[in-house]
């Protein structure tokens, strides 16, 4: 840290001051002793046959001078006062330079960093207010992207929703006013109502499921669950919808009853979530694949079909809420965009992990989830 010029002169002269005062005290104490000395014989004497009987060599040379003794530790002690002082002032200064670097960053200035270098305590505290400005701006910067993230969510809710509740109000408008010529027109404008408010209901209830599971004290019954079953029940339940598509159901499990520690329900809404979403959107699918394995303490499944590849440049967006890899076809499947992000926040839950992996062969959802579900460090990528 390099001190202004008005600092180094001030600790020039506090130490000059500093020198001729100690050079007074120390002028006065050889005065008061001297004098002390003269007035008492005894001590004189005393003096005296030390001074004597404190010689080494064969020329008698003495080692006893009080005078030199009483200077060379004042001496001694000068030099400590004023380096104390000095030191003490220096300290001083730069807790000094410390604070203005604090009311410069507290004026706005939030990407500056105390940029010294000291030594000891000092060091600790510019360490210190590094660490807590750079945490502050962190929080700032998250409590920005939550409020960011807010009112994405409110716009992007009231815009799906808005879609179908004005189709709905308008084919209920043409049947209000009778605006209808048969039978088939009534039904038809019926129909289509209650297909668009069954979107609604699927969004809302998206929503909600979405809202509940991204708590971070949302329940969870923890039971033991097995897999092996779990993934065949849901291939058959999937069943009569993929034949409709000409999709095979395919379901594999090893070892076979594969047990782990898991919310079932929860569970099987995120494999529900993917199975969903390769029939809705792997176009030209011919199977839907489903197999569990263990890998040490951890059990990984795969969600795999044969259908159309997604873009590489989608992949790491998937799991965000109301993402959608091709707007016009997700509205037209009725998708809510929401689907992906509930399977990656269950899997949080669970202290596990989900990507996706796509190729011209085939399109995979990876989950990996421990076996005993204990919280565990995920390291950031």
């Amino acid at each position: 840290m390099k001190l202004k010029a008005r600092e180094k002169s001030s600790l020039f002269f506090e130490g000059v001051i500093t020198v001729i005062l100690l050079l007074l005290l120390n002028l006065s104490i050889v005065v008061l002793a001297e004098e002390a000395i003269r007035n008492n014989p005894g001590l004189e004497n005393g003096i005296f046959i030390i001074k004597k009987s404190l010689i080494i060599g064969p020329f008698h040379k003495q080692i006893w001078s009080y005078q030199r003794w009483l200077v060379g530790f004042m001496i001694l002690i000068d030099v400590w006062v004023v380096y104390w002082r000095l030191i003490r002032r220096y300290r001083q200064y730069q807790m000094h330079h410390i604070i203005d670097e604090l009311h410069y960053i507290a004026q706005g200035h939030f990407d500056h960093r105390i940029p010294f270098q000291l030594k000891g305590d000092q060091q600790h505290v510019v360490t210190s207010v590094n660490s807590l400005v750079d945490s502050a701006i962190q929080s700032m910067d998250d409590e920005r992207k939550i409020e960011q993230s807010k009112d994405e969510l409110i716009t992007n809710v009231s815009h799906d929703l808005r879609t179908p509740l004005t189709s709905i109000i308008g084919y209920l408008g043409l049947i209000e006013d009778k605006q209808y010529h048969s039978s088939e027109d009534l039904l038809k404008y019926t129909h289509t109502a209650y297909e668009k408010a069954k979107q609604m209901k699927a969004l809302v209830e998206d929503l909600f499921e979405y809202t509940k599971v991204r708590q971070t004290e949302a329940p969870v019954n923890i039971i033991n669950v097995n897999l092996d079953q779990m993934l065949e029940q849901l291939a058959a339940s999937f069943e009569l919808e993929a034949s409709k598509k000409d999709i095979k159901m395919l379901s594999n499990t090893k070892p076979v009853d594969l047990m782990i520690e898991a919310d079932a329900e929860k569970l099987g809404r995120v494999f529900s979530n993917l199975i969903a979403n390769g029939l809705k959107y792997g176009q030209g699918a011919t199977y839907i694949k489903l197999e569990a394995r263990q890998k040490d303490d951890k059990v990984i499944v795969r969600v795999s079909n044969d259908g159309a590849p997604i873009p590489q440049k989608a992949l790491e967006h998937l799991f965000e809420r109301f993402y959608r890899v091709e707007e016009s076809r997700s509205k037209a499947t009725g998708g809510t965009g929401l689907g992906l992000a509930i399977v990656q926040s269950i899997v949080d839950l669970h202290y596990g992990s989900v990507h996706a992996e796509s190729n011209d062969k085939e399109t995979s959802f990876v989950v990996e989830l421990p076996m005993q579900r204990e919280p565990v460090t995920k390291e950031k990528k």
